[in-house]
């Protein structure tokens, strides 16, 4: 009996050692000069409101006029992000129809490669909109 009791006290002195080492050395990169200037792109941001209510662009629409609103845009520069910010009352179903439309967007309108969507996170939002 003493013989176990021994060997668990020895493992448990052994596995505290592992568990008790340091993590990682990592060369992080340096962060970026502020001075250097920031390409910014211009973006389509489409707010979802309580009740599936849309804002974009910060005028009101429907879903069923999205796609026509972008279709120029798009043309244009296929390459235009576009936003989805959603309000914390609206309602998920209301998301994914507007999820839904843009991600058909690119065989609805033609366009060769698929749109590229952004869903911002609450960090995001609370950094670069203020409500």
């Amino acid at each position: 009996m003493a013989d176990v009791a021994f060997l668990l006290i020895v493992f448990f002195i052994v596995t505290l050692t592992f568990a008790a080492e340091r993590g990682l050395d990592l060369g992080l990169p340096e962060p970026p000069d502020p001075d250097d200037p920031v390409e910014m792109i211009e973006s389509v941001v489409v707010e979802v409101r309580a009740g599936g209510g849309l804002i974009v662009d910060r005028s009101p629409m429907t879903l069923s006029k999205l796609l026509a609103y972008l279709e120029p845009k798009l043309q244009r520069d296929p390459r235009k992000p576009v936003i989805v910010r959603s309000a914390p009352d609206a309602g998920y179903g209301h998301v994914v129809h507007v999820l839904d439309e843009l991600r058909q967007a690119h065989t609805l309108l033609g366009l060769a490669e698929e749109i590229q969507i952004a869903l911002p996170t609450e960090r995001e939002i609370a950094e670069y909109w203020s409500s």
